[in-house]
């Protein structure tokens, strides 16, 4: 008798959003910017070869002006991809001209709003970023690119004068703002007021998120943007980036797409190997705790839960995401907590046909040697079996 599907109790998020919600990567850009990461050319064309299979609306490919290869780098992205390429420049005409000549859909330009890098970053007063913002922006214009406008530091800067600046780039003619919370101290709450604030000042500009992490808030600002009217979210793989990182592409679409019921257009199952790509290609390593992509996301030591996801992976699972929705795998690991259903069903796969006495004799092999060792292999565990006599499914056919 087939079992009835089992409704999963939980509850569901509400964004302001009645469409797709864009995902704009900024790998290539932000996530190069973590301390002792560098992308090599190949690198770059190798992971944005990914996120443009995978159905990713924006590729903020780096920053042209930067070096000549990191020109030619964006400019043979922009090239291969069917994805918006997004180039980044400052307000500063060389910038944004290399950014329009590397032939980039998209230019990102941005200026300092909040005092404190006026003063100590920019070296400029409000009125003097407000008009090379406004300059920027009809460059961009003029020239045929989306444009999209940042005020830097928004969630630091004086809310009367963020708006002025929203206004100014939008009566410019900006496609995007896009509102950073570039030093991460947006609460969700209050961001996704200051993002519902902003759509009403953005006139025909649509909005976009950008946040930090140094709080571990970045994956919620970045949700409570899209509940606040936000259209579009800037993630990178593995959530790398400037000092503790940006949202995680992982974390934001699989919890837009999950909890939130929202469609990205993303195709989820490449998450897995994009996010081992970017592993490798950064040299930042992905804790095992890490949410969707890391080891433990879907790995089961503990009889009690082991045995509950042997029956049914929703009893110790999310259920709204499987292991399978994101291009990974289910793993049942062997140690101190390991219970008999983890060690029968081990066994089993590799071709062993155990008794219910055997299983027990094994287990507790198993429990011995997760705590004088830590962990226990594929490799012991044979031997355990092999100690114990038990015999593989051939012999016992024989």
């Amino acid at each position: 008798m087939r079992r009835r599907p089992r409704r999963i109790e939980f509850f569901q998020g509400t964004t302001s959003s009645h469409g797709q919600v864009r995902i704009f990567d900024t790998t290539l850009r932000d996530g190069e910017q973590t301390p002792r990461t560098s992308f090599s050319y190949d690198d770059k064309r190798e992971i944005a070869a990914q996120l443009d299979e995978m159905g990713t609306h924006v590729i903020e490919a780096g920053f042209p002006v930067n070096s000549d290869d990191e020109f030619e780098a964006v400019r043979d992205i922009a090239a291969a991809s069917s994805s918006t390429v997004c180039g980044l420049a400052r307000v500063v005409d060389d910038d944004i001209e290399a950014a329009l000549d590397s032939g980039v859909d998209m230019v990102h330009v941005f200026a300092s709003t909040s005092d404190v890098q006026l003063e100590d970053s920019m070296h400029a007063t409000r009125t003097e970023a407000k008009q090379r913002a406004v300059q920027s922006v009809r460059r961009v214009v003029e020239a045929g690119a989306t444009c999209m406008f940042s005020p830097m530091d928004a969630t630091r800067t004086d809310e009367a004068f963020l708006f002025e600046m929203v206004e100014a780039a939008a009566d410019a003619g900006t496609d995007w703002i896009n509102v950073p919370d570039t030093c991460g101290v947006a609460t969700p709450e209050r961001f996704g007021e200051l993002v519902a604030d902003i759509v009403e000042h953005s006139g025909d500009a649509r909005v976009d998120v950008h946040t930090h992490d140094d709080f571990g808030l970045a994956t919620p600002n970045a949700l409570a943007g899209v509940r606040g009217g936000a259209d579009q979210v800037q993630v990178s793989v593995n959530g790398i980036g400037e000092r503790a990182g940006n949202a995680a592409y992982e974390e934001v679409v699989m919890g837009l797409e999950s909890l939130y019921d929202v469609d990205t257009g993303i195709d989820t199952t490449g998450i897995a190997d994009i996010s081992r790509t970017v592993e490798q290609r950064s040299a930042v390593p992905v804790p095992g705790n890490k949410p969707v992509v890391g080891d433990n996301a879907f790995a089961h030591e503990s009889g009690i839960h082991a045995a509950g996801v042997i029956e049914n992976s929703e009893t110790f699972e999310p259920g709204v995401m499987t292991p399978e929705m994101v291009g990974a795998e289910r793993e049942f690991v062997l140690g101190k907590h390991t219970g008999t259903h983890s060690v029968r069903k081990r066994l089993e796969e590799v071709g062993f046909d155990p008794t219910d006495e055997e299983v027990h004799t094994v287990t507790q092999k198993v429990k011995e040697s997760g705590v004088s060792a830590g962990h226990v292999t594929a490799t012991d565990l044979e031997q355990f079996a092999r100690d114990a006599g038990i015999a593989r499914r051939e012999e016992v056919r024989v």
